[in-house]
């Protein structure tokens, strides 16, 4: 009772009031998938962890835009998610150490919390030449990742490089740069996006702690909360062409189809995220809000495949 009590003090010094706390547990909420009657105990998580499951991140082939992402979201800040909900053992931007303390540290962290931890791992391992074309320490990606992986509880892939190889495994691909999942051969929990969505991982993390399981996934491993639905069919531009008040604003259904980027390549009919409901930045807003197509950086191989991303599909 006492450590929620300093939560909200802490949230209430930082401008954060309890009733926008709790509109954001309620939005989490919602995100998950899971009924509102679900909201306190979601709150309870942030304000009064019963437990810190220890978290080791790795950084492959990546430009650190999740990690980025993540360092951006309210409700939690990233102090209250690293030092009270999160045991971050091992996290090469947020963390102090550096050279050969920083790779002492990841192996205590293994020692341990063997088959306890959480791992995330953010970028994609390049397989061809003994994983060459990318190394910290002098290992490969590949090495540390089969060191690691199979140690941990539970692996989520954050950002399309980790779940399907993003940019880097672009044609013709020389480093031979895959998933986690393909270059491992093993079951992870895939949050694609370039980047994703921070809620998304936190979602992820909250349902493992509240419900003492990772959330339902889709075939491609996907969070189906937040993967499950067509950008195109949850984008609110769809909706003015089909509405006959704004067909009358417009003059015709022609004309209102044009509000919709489908025509100047967006690729929200194709591509699976909860874009729409989620945005950024706080929810303030998200790509095809601000004007720009969709480019389907959720979708695997979405380099090739939905390239060049100003055509009309």
């Amino acid at each position: 009772m006492n450590s929620e009590k300093q939560f909200y003090e802490r949230l209430e010094k930082k401008g954060v009031s309890r009733r926008d706390f709790m509109r954001y547990c309620t939005f989490l909420t919602a995100t998950m998938g899971l009924s509102v009657s679900y909201v306190p105990r979601v709150a309870e998580v942030f304000a009064a962890p019963r437990q810190r499951p220890p978290l080791i991140w790795l950084h492959f082939a990546e430009c650190t835009g999740c990690s980025e992402g993540l360092l951006r979201t309210i409700y939690p800040y990233v102090d209250e998610l690293v030092l009270e909900i999160l045991s971050i053992e091992y996290h090469e931007t947020i963390m102090a150490a550096a050279g050969q303390q920083a790779e002492d540290q990841l192996h205590a962290a293994l020692k341990k919390y063997q088959g306890k931890f959480i791992c995330v791992v953010e970028g994609a391992i390049a397989t061809k030449f003994n994983g060459g074309y990318g190394k910290i320490g002098g290992r490969s990606f590949l090495e540390i990742a089969k060191e690691v992986v199979p140690q941990a509880a539970a692996t989520i892939a954050i950002g399309s490089c980790a779940c399907w190889g993003g940019i880097q495994a672009a044609k013709p691909n020389p480093g031979g740069y895959k998933g986690v999942g393909d270059a491992l051969g093993r079951k992870v929990i895939n949050i694609p996006g370039c980047p994703p969505n921070p809620i998304n991982l936190v979602g992820t993390v909250v349902n493992y702690l509240l419900l003492g399981k990772l959330p339902e996934v889709d075939a491609k491993g996907r969070p189906k909360f937040a993967y499950s639905k067509l950008i195109h069919d949850q984008c609110p531009r769809r909706g003015h062409f089909e509405n006959e008040e704004f067909v009358e604003e417009f003059g015709s259904k022609e004309a209102a189809m044009g509000y919709c980027l489908y025509k100047m390549g967006c690729r929200g009919p194709e591509t699976y995220n909860n874009c729409p409901v989620a945005k950024f930045n706080d929810g303030t807003s998200w790509p095809v809000e601000a004007g720009h197509p969709c480019i389907g950086c959720s979708q695997p191989d979405f380099w090739d495949t939905m390239s060049p991303f100003y055509e009309e599909m």
